[in-house]
Formats: structure tokens, C-alpha cells, sequence
């Protein structure tokens, strides 16, 4: 095996980090010329297709490696969520990670579960009762009530676009398109 390279994938079209990978120079070269992106496996000892078993492959736009060339920034366009677990991207933010993890525990204890299997129509009147309270905080409350506020309506919307199939990221695909 030659020597591996960090490999980070980054969305052509939103600039998102996606992953990162391990390229040895046999990688590289099934990327270029099939113009999918393969990895070498360091657990598994092997090169493999990003989306062999997933469907989500990532199809290169553009290969830019670093001054040294000891690492790749690989632009590709990703047919499908890139994490393993579902996620747009193996960077999303802790709390998402951790609604996907408690939704796949299927605890009946766990309140995320429980929101999620009532439906869309629970999700909203908790993103409308959160929404409230940051109301009535901001005009009256405390700076940490505001926050504990806050923090509880950006969970229950979280909530609401897992209810209806959404990633975070379809949100701030949406802001970054405005600001043109």
C-alpha cells in the first residue's frame, strides 16, 4: 500500500464539508478515471466506493491537492445523504447527531422518539409553544431565560424537520441561496 492522504470532500455546489477520507494512490486513481470517489479503508484494509452499499456516491467535479500534496480537497457533487448515518454531512451539528441517534435507540422512554412518532402535527404545536416562550422572555426576561428559551425552540424545530424527512442542512442550503 502506498502512503495515505486526507482526502476531504467538500459539496461543489454549497461549499459544505462533507467527509473525510483516506486516498493511497490506488484511490486517487479509481477516482479519476471512473470519476466516483474511492477510499482506502484503514479498518477494513481495502479500497472501497464511497455509496458501494449506500447508493450515495460522490461524483468528482475537481481534485486539489494541498502545497505539500500530502492532502485533497476533493469537490464532488453527492447523490444522497454522505454520513453513514444519514446526515448530509459526517460534520453536522452535535445536537442533530444526537435526535438521529435517540430516534434509531427506539427507547419508548425517550421523549425525542416519542415526538417523532406523533407526528408532524405535535412537532408544530411544540415549535409554536417554544416559539412563544422566546417571546415572552425577550421582552421581559432574563438573558439566560431567553437562551434556555431559545434553546429549547431550535430542539422542538430540529424535531419538526426530522418529522417531515429534512436535514438541517436543506435550511441553510436555503439562507445561503438568498444571500445572492
Amino acid at each position: 500500500m502506498s502512503e495515505l492522504r486526507a482526502a476531504i470532500v467538500q459539496d461543489d455546489a454549497t461549499g459544505r464539508v462533507l467527509m473525510l477520507g483516506w486516498m493511497d494512490e490506488e484511490a486517487l486513481e479509481l477516482t479519476r478515471t471512473s470519476g466516483v470517489v474511492h477510499f482506502y479503508s484503514r479498518s477494513r484494509e481495502r479500497l472501497w466506493r464511497k455509496g458501494e452499499t449506500s447508493g450515495n456516491e460522490l461524483h468528482v467535479v475537481e481534485i486539489v491537492p494541498d502545497c505539500d500534496d500530502d492532502a485533497l480537497v476533493v469537490r464532488a457533487h453527492p447523490l444522497g445523504p454522505t454520513c453513514h448515518d444519514g446526515s448530509t454531512s459526517c460534520f453536522t451539528p452535535w445536537l442533530w447527531r444526537e435526535i438521529l441517534r435517540r430516534e434509531a435507540s427506539g427507547a419508548p422512554d425517550s421523549y425525542v422518539v416519542a415526538t417523532l412518532s406523533a407526528g408532524v402535527a405535535r412537532a408544530a404545536r411544540k415549535v409554536g409553544e417554544e416559539a412563544v416562550e422566546v417571546v415572552v422572555a425577550a421582552l421581559g426576561e432574563s438573558d439566560e431565560r431567553v437562551v434556555d428559551e431559545a434553546a429549547d425552540l431550535w430542539f422542538h424545530l430540529l424535531l419538526l424537520l426530522r418529522t417531515r424527512g429534512l436535514d438541517p442542512a436543506a435550511v441553510e442550503d436555503a439562507l445561503l441561496a438568498r444571500r445572492h
